[in-house]
């Protein structure tokens, strides 16, 4: 049974698999943001983060489009607020884009359509990104002579520093296999439907992963990238902690045993 919860700007959906669907519910101006958006991301994530029961997120937008970036009546009332609304403003930004990137379950993004400025930023932190060909991204706020500052953290994280200051530079836009060859795509679906039963594949495929395992495999990326002696002096702690855990003890009983995992739900046991 798949339990739904309205918001003003979201839809939610967690079936019983522990999948929850977040979709971005303003089609009318193509699920661009606003302070209402960003506020309820934030706090759904925080939600479904300290939610045991939630083991998968999808993240996709209502209607033909995944996000075009910034809400442009809303982006029409900054130019009156001072430095000051304007820093606020952007740090609630960046707590919602860290609330997804910290979020310790996997994180699929479904690209369903054009993903602009900060809907290529949503893009970025996700753990994996399955997108429409037919999709335009573009990372396009030089042009407005901005800057995609709040985003760059997780977009040079995701495609790197060549190819982010390329992006950032120009403004332009770019389609759905030049974010594959970069890394900011995973997989690429001719139309809605193959999107479906590709985001239903990765879904499968992370459902048999340790929930806790998952939550510590996330934050490895960013560990191996610190100082060498740091990162290699707390790695041999993490592995060997999970492996005395009851996840890690029922893991590799399972693989012995030749069955699936307890945390495997029964519909996926094949």
């Amino acid at each position: 049974m798949t339990m739904q919860t309205s918001h003003e700007t979201l839809r939610v959906e967690v079936d019983d698999r522990g999948v929850a669907t977040i979709t971005m519910n303003r089609p009318e101006v193509r699920n661009a943001f606003n302070d209402t958006l960003i506020g309820e991301l934030s706090s759904v994530a925080a939600a479904l983060a300290t939610d045991d029961d939630v083991r998968v997120v999808v993240l996709t937008g209502g209607g033909p489009v995944f996000s075009a970036g910034a809400d442009l009546n809303w982006m029409g009332s900054m130019r009156d607020w001072s430095r000051e609304e304007n820093v606020a403003d952007s740090r609630r930004m960046n707590g919602m884009l860290r609330s997804l990137w910290d979020l310790p379950k996997p994180l699929i993004g479904r690209v369903n359509g054009h993903a602009i400025a900060g809907g290529t930023g949503l893009t970025a932190v996700c753990d994996i990104v399955v997108a429409v060909r037919g999709a335009k991204l573009g990372l396009t706020e030089a042009v407005l002579g901005l800057a995609p500052a709040v985003i760059s953290p997780y977009v040079v994280r995701k495609i790197g520093v060549s190819h982010a200051r390329a992006l950032f530079v120009t403004g332009e836009l770019f389609d759905a296999e030049h974010a594959h060859r970069i890394g900011l795509v995973h997989q690429l679906v001719d139309d809605v439907d193959a999107l479906d039963v590709a985001v239903a594949d990765t879904v499968r495929r992370c459902l048999k992963a340790g929930p806790r395992a998952v939550a510590v495999a996330k934050t490895l990326p960013d560990l191996a990238l610190d100082d060498l002696d740091v990162a290699s002096e707390r790695t041999p702690g993490i592995i060997a902690e999970l492996r005395v855990s009851a996840e890690g003890q029922e893991g590799i009983a399972a693989f012995f045993e030749k069955r699936p995992a307890s945390w495997v739900p029964q519909s996926e046991e094949k």
